[in-house]
This record gives structure tokens, C-alpha cells and sequence, in this order.
């Protein structure tokens, strides 16, 4: 396995009172995907957002290329964020609804200090990389279909170099046949911008396309990680099996 590029250790977080994230720890290889999955309510998307501080930590510690997070001043965060990006579920809701994607994209190639003779060219490299054309460039999100709207998100996502992507249920939202599209262009951008996802989904046929180790969620801690061939061979956790047991094999 690849150095770490993410550590993450005994992590907890508390909301409202309620400890909804208890003791985790994991790691995150760089140029690895690793599989986040479990049940609605599972903690999954708390611990994938408090990994990249957009919510508080209770206790523990994110270490991301050996910074700790937890402990990193304003200024380091801002700093960190251009190599960790998020990729949320519903992109109409994250995108700037009175914003052309012109607008969004170069947007956040200007907090990437991309200068002003550069961002054309940037601009259209990312919206060829995330399989949008000219005719797309110019539009507000809601003239998009949910997949072009997602595909602007990811362009977001790219424009500010990352490293490391939380892909939070990214095509849970979209239609079946636009799925598939989306999650071959996540598997395309890892190999073409050397990128290192966690990849959260409850979908278990998304995580074994995509995923080469599997964490499994299970009431805000982490119950089973092992090697995708090995977990969906032979899940050990009573909790996985479960999981498993609900999804029809692929012919």
C-alpha cells in the first residue's frame, strides 16, 4: 500500500449531545479510493465532513500529509483546502443558483490564485476534463441536468489542484444511466489528475466499481476495513454480511 495520505485517528464527534462519530480509525493511501459505506444514520457523512473541518471534532486527530488538522490555525486551513475538496450529493443545492458556470468555476480558479491570462484557457480545460462543452459554459445550474450539474461540481472540485476528494454520495441523486457516467469519470479524473477519494455511499454495487478498500460504518464506528476483492469475497463483520446479503450479485 501506498504512504498515507490521510490518518485518522480516534476520532469522535458529538452533536446536539449525541456521540454520532466514536473512536475512529483509518487511513487513506495516497492514490487510493477508499470505500466508505453503511446505513443512513451510520455517521458516514459527519465523519467525511469533520475530516476536512467543515464541522467541529470532538477528540482525535486528522492528519493530512502528516498536518494535523485539528489543531491547524485559519490561514493553515485555507491553505489545506485547495488540496482537500468535497463532492456533495445534491449539486443544484451546493452551486450558486445566480451564477453562471462561467461564474462558479472561475470563481474558484481565483481562490486558487489562478492570474487573470491563464483562466480562459483553465476554464475550458476543466469543462472538456469533466465532459461538458462551450454551449454549457454560459448557463445557470438549473438550465443543467442533475448529471451536468454534478460535472460543474467537479470541475469546482478540480480547479483548485487537490489532492484529496470526499465524494459524499455523489450520484445517489441521479438517474440510474447517468450514474454510470459519473462514476467512470471519477474513476478517469483519479488516473488523470492522481487524485485520492473516500468515496461514501450506501450503494454497495458503487463501492465495488470503484473502491480498493472498503470501510464499513456501523453506528459511528468503524466495524470492518479490508481490501475491496477481500470484503466482497468474505465479510467478516455480522454487520457486513447483512449489508451484502441485500445486494444482488453481479452475473
Amino acid at each position: 500500500m501506498s504512504e498515507p495520505l490521510l490518518n485518522v485517528n480516534d476520532l469522535s464527534i458529538e452533536i446536539g449531545g449525541a456521540r454520532v462519530v466514536d473512536g475512529v480509525t483509518l487511513t487513506v493511501g495516497a492514490g487510493e479510493t477508499l470505500g466508505l459505506v453503511g446505513e443512513s444514520g451510520s455517521g458516514k457523512s459527519t465523519l467525511g465532513r469533520a475530516i476536512l473541518r467543515l464541522i467541529p471534532i470532538s477528540g482525535g486527530s486528522v492528519l493530512f500529509e502528516g498536518r494535523d488538522l485539528a489543531t491547524a490555525s485559519r490561514e493553515d486551513m485555507r491553505l489545506l483546502r485547495r488540496r482537500m475538496q468535497i463532492v456533495s450529493q445534491d449539486p443544484y443545492s451546493s452551486l450558486p443558483p445566480r451564477m453562471t458556470v462561467r461564474q462558479i468555476v472561475c470563481d474558484a480558479l481565483r481562490a486558487g490564485h489562478v492570474q487573470k491570462p491563464d483562466m480562459a484557457p483553465r476554464l475550458s480545460a476543466l469543462i472538456r476534463a469533466v465532459g461538458l462543452g462551450p454551449a454549457h459554459i454560459d448557463v445557470y445550474p438549473h438550465q443543467l441536468s442533475g448529471g451536468q450539474r454534478q460535472r460543474v461540481a467537479i470541475a469546482r472540485a478540480l480547479s483548485v489542484n487537490p489532492s484529496f476528494i470526499v465524494a459524499d454520495e455523489p450520484v445517489s441523486a441521479l438517474d440510474v444511466s447517468i450514474q454510470a457516467q459519473i462514476l467512470n469519470l471519477f474513476a478517469d479524473m483519479k488516473t488523470e489528475f492522481g487524485l485520492t477519494y473516500l468515496f461514501i455511499s450506501h450503494d454497495l454495487n458503487v463501492i465495488r466499481y470503484l473502491a480498493d478498500r472498503v470501510a464499513v460504518m456501523y453506528r459511528g464506528r468503524i466495524v470492518e476495513d479490508a481490501p475491496a476483492r477481500d470484503f466482497f469475497a468474505d465479510p467478516q463483520h455480522p454487520y457486513s454480511k447483512r449489508l451484502l446479503s441485500a445486494v444482488p450479485r453481479p452475473r
